[in-house]
C-alpha cells in the first residue's frame, strides 16, 4: 500500500477521528489539558505505527504534562482504538507536539493589535487635516 493511497487516506482520517473521541470523551488522566485537539495522524502504510499530532491549548508546562498523560495512556487508547476501528494490525501511537494552533492564535492577536494601531494612526490622521482645513 502506498503511503498516499486512498485506502490509507481513508485509515488516517478514521484513526483521527476515533482518537480525538477518545482524548476527549474517554481518558480521565488529571494531567491532559481538557483543551487539546488531535491536529493530525499519519498512519504508516503496514499500519504498525502512526504519529498523532497534539495540539494543546495552554502553557509549556501543561503541554508537556498532556503529552506525559497521553504517553502512559497510550496501551489504553490502542485498546480502545482496536475496539473501535477493525485493522488489521493495531498501530503503536506517538505523541508529537503541535503548536500551530498556539502559533495561529497568537499571530491573530498580533494582527489584531497591529489593525487597531493603524486604524487610531488613520483617525488622527483624519482629524489633523480637518483642523488644517
Amino acid at each position: 500500500m502506498r503511503k498516499n493511497s486512498v485506502k490509507n487516506t481513508r485509515v488516517n482520517g478514521e484513526v483521527h477521528r476515533v482518537l480525538a473521541e477518545i482524548i476527549r470523551s474517554e481518558i480521565k488522566d488529571p494531567r491532559i489539558n481538557p483543551f487539546t485537539s488531535v491536529v493530525a495522524v499519519e498512519v504508516a502504510p503496514d499500519l504498525k505505527t502512526c504519529k498523532a499530532w497534539i495540539s494543546v491549548l495552554g502553557n509549556e508546562e501543561s503541554q508537556k504534562d498532556t503529552i506525559a498523560g497521553l504517553k502512559s495512556a497510550e496501551g489504553y487508547i490502542r485498546n480502545l482504538l482496536a475496539k473501535k476501528i477493525n485493522l488489521r494490525n493495531t498501530p503503536e501511537i506517538r505523541f508529537i507536539i503541535d503548536q500551530s494552533i498556539e502559533y495561529g492564535v497568537t499571530m491573530s492577536k498580533k494582527i489584531d493589535e497591529i489593525n487597531s494601531a493603524d486604524r487610531e494612526r488613520h483617525v488622527d490622521d483624519v482629524q489633523d487635516n480637518e483642523e488644517k482645513d
